[in-house]
């Protein structure tokens, strides 16, 4: 039987004098249908549906349903997602380009990067999620150099970037936050650190995006990507690229598409005419419904506040650390929350992710990636909910793991 989850009601008796946040966190999880029969704490992986991503889903399904198609209009929804993803990161919208995840974003940088000079050579840390790190190695056969930057028990360092940059280096890829840990790497100084060395930099803000505040003009970055389906609230299928429009002239994405022209409807099959906008970095035909849903959910976090949103997922960082660490778990990573995304990682025995299908049988919903099982809890999360993961946490490694569920999972068997 599933376990029933906490209800989130922060005004109780036993709770007046416990923090809250900024918000009417009530009134948004009204808003989230899952929180009627899990405790969603997986956003590190997916974010869960609100009443306004699934209503933007339906605007799209009723246009196509009513009008057949609405060119126009489609085309006007997808800029707007632009515009919202580019005012959380203070940038504008002709410095953002679409794309369908961040896997492509990164294909398309390393396919306009010009490596016939001394500079030939990208730094990556061990912390990028591996598709990026397959973009750079694929990229070899060109003559791309690829050095590593090493994670140490869940954190990198940023004297291993000092040892890694020289004057070889054209490009530094440093995500945001690294996946496994929630470790938050300081972007900023690794930027001075690259300009310093007359390299650029690229930052994969996936986990990052919604809940720790960005402005790539202040932390004086050169490319940032993100998708949507974790803290941004949206769905697969669709991410964005900011590009610094100094360095827009020079760079030439080998990974296209009749988007990426100046005039996308001039139809020029034998002319290449970039468009002098990030632009040139869109592919083909946007995925529209994408556009929908992402706009929707950036929204909400535009609407709430990321400031707001850091400054209570914080809150539950630190309760997360600290009932785990009370509980006898271990922890993966840093446990100060100001140096981590909300996700908090304990490293598991046996199968991670037999771990969190026995903890979806108890209502929660967590996300496994290799040795660990990750927390991650977003602006509608409760201290009651966390409590109640990590309780359900230790009883699948106290109960459920000792009873032989764990081989059951792990040979795909339904528990």
């Amino acid at each position: 039987m599933r376990r029933e989850p906490a209800t989130g009601n922060v005004q109780t008796a036993d709770t007046a004098a416990q923090p809250r946040p900024r918000y009417d966190l009530v009134a948004w999880r009204r808003r989230i249908p899952l929180l009627t029969s899990f405790i969603p704490m997986n956003n590190c992986s997916q974010a869960p549906q609100l009443d306004i991503t699934r209503a933007a889903a339906e605007a799209y399904l009723d246009s196509w349903n009513d009008a057949g198609m609405d060119w126009d209009a489609w085309m006007a929804e997808a800029h707007r997602a632009k515009e919202v993803f580019a005012r959380l990161i203070n940038a504008s919208p002709d410095e953002i380009a679409v794309s369908s995840s961040v896997s492509e974003a990164t294909a398309s940088l390393a396919g306009a990067l010009d490596l016939s000079g001394a500079r030939c050579k990208v730094v990556v840390s061990e912390a990028e999620f591996p598709s990026v790190g397959h973009v750079w190695l694929a990229h070899k056969k060109f003559g791309l150099g690829v050095d590593w930057v090493p994670v140490r028990e869940g954190t990198v360092h940023l004297d291993d970037y000092e040892s890694a940059v020289d004057e070889h280096t054209l490009l530094v890829s440093a995500c945001h936050g690294y996946y496994q840990s929630g470790f938050v790497q300081d972007v900023t100084a690794i930027a001075r650190l690259a300009h310093e060395r007359g390299a650029m930099v690229y930052v994969d803000a996936y986990q990052t995006m919604g809940v720790e505040p960005i402005d790539v003009k202040a932390m004086d970055i050169d490319f940032l990507a993100s998708g949507n389906l974790k803290y941004l609230l949206g769905v697969p299928g669709i991410a964005f690229l900011y590009v610094r429009p100094e360095l827009l002239e020079k760079l030439h994405p080998a990974v296209t598409g009749w988007f990426g022209r100046e005039n996308p409807f001039a139809f020029t099959i034998k002319e290449l005419t970039w468009a002098p906008t990030a632009a040139r970095f869109d592919t083909g035909t946007p995925p529209v419904i994408n556009a929908y849903i992402s706009r929707a959910g950036m929204e909400v976090i535009e609407e709430i506040g990321v400031d707001a949103i850091n400054e209570w997922t914080r809150v539950l960082s630190a309760r997360l650390v600290e009932g785990g660490l009370a509980r006898g778990f271990s922890l993966h990573g840093t446990g100060d929350p100001r140096r981590k995304t909300p996700s908090t990682a304990f490293l598991c025995p046996g199968d991670s992710h037999a771990v969190e299908a026995l903890l979806r049988r108890r209502g929660v919903i967590a996300a496994a990636r290799g040795p660990v099982i990750r927390l991650a809890p977003h602006f509608y999360s409760t201290l009651e909910e966390c409590d109640a993961a990590l309780d359900a946490l230790l009883a699948v490694l106290e109960e459920d793991l000792p009873a032989g569920l764990a081989e059951h999972v792990h040979k795909g068997g339904h528990v």
